[in-house]
């Protein structure tokens, strides 16, 4: 299978004494719980509880390596510097531009050389050797890559690895995201108008519900405790071609969502399952635009859609 370079994705460091619990007391993820080759969601969220900013984080070395799209590195590296204040912590980001995932073949081969040449503890060994530039630089080339959390979910080993590695097309990537039900922000959701349930970051590893306060915390696990979520990803198929990202799927003429990434007849949406479970009940057709569609939640989330206003259940 492929490696594909993304060029839009840039990285950031964060180091010190203090790393942990800094990025601990401000995002979504549970920085203790990270596993030592395992990149997991995050975002840093608004105090309403929507996300501003999205990212992959993992380890390196004694440090943490932020994945983020390039548009939003220069803001997300602002904000956190905004929070910083006396914290022993530093912040740098990377010279080194785009990410390459590899999954199937590729990403066990990679998972493999990795392993060969030792573990992950020899990893912040050799990250120990200086400056945090030093150290972030070398080690971001060094990687053999880490494996991507949301798709362990769906069963597939897929890992990220900092640089150019690859030259398969990206749509090639896309198509896999969009089969497993993996969203990114900008095509399927923009910033500032998604909660992390819109995007099953409650399910996908990226939001803790049992770690301490970090921003937005109270909103999110009150939506949790509640079960209010009703907006959700869902894998989108029609017989022909799909119609372009930002289409409205409707049912009746009713909104139910809105078309996000798409390659050829298959797509991801976030919709409200409330509507689009009471409209597959009744039999009402559900449109894209004026094409035909079908609506299924990611098998990896144990969601089912309700047919009544309830939330959906695992």
């Amino acid at each position: 299978m492929p490696a594909v370079f993304l060029k839009d994705r840039s990285l950031l460091f964060v180091s010190g004494a203090e790393a942990q619990s800094f990025l601990q007391n401000l995002i979504t993820t549970d920085i203790a719980a990270l596993e030592a080759d395992e990149a997991r969601p995050g975002a840093l969220l608004t105090p309403q509880g929507k996300i501003l900013f999205d990212f992959m984080i993992w380890r390196d070395g004694e440090g943490y390596t932020i994945e983020t799209d390039a548009g939003q590195r220069d803001g997300l590296l602002k904000r956190l510097t905004m929070y910083k204040l006396r914290a022993a912590v530093a912040l740098a980001p990377s010279t080194e531009e785009g990410v390459t995932v590899s999954w199937g073949e590729d990403a066990e081969g990679a998972r493999g050389s990795q392993s060969a040449r030792g573990s992950q503890s020899a990893r912040g060994s050799q990250s120990a050797r200086g400056s945090q530039s030093a150290r972030g630089s070398q080690g971001a080339r060094d990687s053999q890559g880490v494996r991507d959390s949301r798709f362990d979910k769906a069963g597939v080993t897929l890992t990220r690895r900092a640089g150019r590695h690859g030259d398969g097309a990206e749509a090639l990537y896309d198509a896999l995201r969009i089969s497993h039900g993996v969203v990114t922000s900008g095509s399927d959701f923009a910033l500032q108008d998604a909660f992390p349930h819109d995007v099953l970051m409650d399910f996908n590893g990226g939001l803790s519900f049992r770690k301490g306060c970090y921003v937005g915390q109270e909103v999110v696990s009150r939506m949790q405790h509640r079960g209010t979520a009703r907006r959700r990803v869902v894998t989108v198929s029609a017989t022909t071609d799909l119609p372009g990202t930002g289409t409205e799927i409707t049912a009746a003429g009713k909104p139910v969502g809105t078309l996000g990434s798409v390659e050829g007849g298959n797509g991801l949406a976030i919709v409200r399952i409330d509507r689009a479970g009471a409209a597959m009940a009744a039999g009402t057709p559900l449109l894209a635009g004026d094409t035909p569609v079908s609506l299924v939640l990611p098998a990896w989330s144990g969601l089912v859609f309700p047919t009544s206003g309830d939330e959906a259940s695992a």
